[in-house]
């Protein structure tokens, strides 16, 4: 058995891996009721902007799919719309693991920086080990089934098309946020723009 054929099992011990971490964080303590309110907002805002993201990117897959099986094949079509959804599941696992971990590692902050240090860390490796293990998924069983680096391109033109249009959509989302704030901070309560009190 080739050093090849053992891709996929490590790409599926890398997504044990990713969930282990995920559920070592959601064990941290969470901080008082306060902490705990502002932390459910922020998540439910994030993931409304994910979803909603994601719906009009279906779209999106769905062109680029009718497009790659008329001019290329329908293979390639297929790893190209499997590429796109690993992306979004990548998506969806980072920031649900990165919303949760923020408000247990501001706790941790009280019991000291490694503590608080290692509950971010973990926070974002879900997300890093999320990416490389469903890609190394992926790609290893399109390698191992066809061989074809055209079918193989496909998966990846998928996988990084969704990620570039997070990337964007996710600059835009936190432009809005920072703009809303000053507006708030500044405009509505007073306070100056270099004040601690203003997000």
């Amino acid at each position: 058995m080739g050093i090849v054929n053992w891709a996929p099992v490590v790409g599926v011990l890398g997504l044990l891996f990713a969930i282990y971490l995920f559920y070592y964080v959601r064990r941290q303590p969470a901080g008082n009721e306060t902490m705990q309110e502002i932390s459910e907002m922020i998540h439910r805002g994030a993931m409304a902007f994910l979803n909603r993201e994601y719906r009009t990117l279906v779209f999106f897959l769905l062109a680029v799919f009718v497009v790659l099986w008329l001019a290329i094949g329908i293979y390639t079509a297929i790893a190209f719309v499997t590429g796109g959804l690993c992306s979004m599941l990548a998506g969806y696992i980072g920031m649900n693991a990165a919303t949760r971990a923020n408000v247990r590692t501001t706790q941790a902050a009280t019991e000291g920086q490694d503590r608080a240090l290692m509950v971010a860390f973990s926070g974002g490796a879900v997300m890093g080990m999320a990416v490389a293990s469903l890609g190394l998924l992926g790609l290893s069983i399109y390698y191992l089934i066809f061989k074809d680096p055209v079918v193989i391109n496909g998966f990846a033109m998928g996988a990084s098309s969704i990620a570039l249009f997070a990337r964007v959509g996710g600059g835009i989302y936190t432009k809005s946020a920072d703009v809303g704030a000053d507006l708030v901070g500044k405009v509505e309560a007073g306070i100056p723009e270099d004040d601690p009190r203003n997000p």
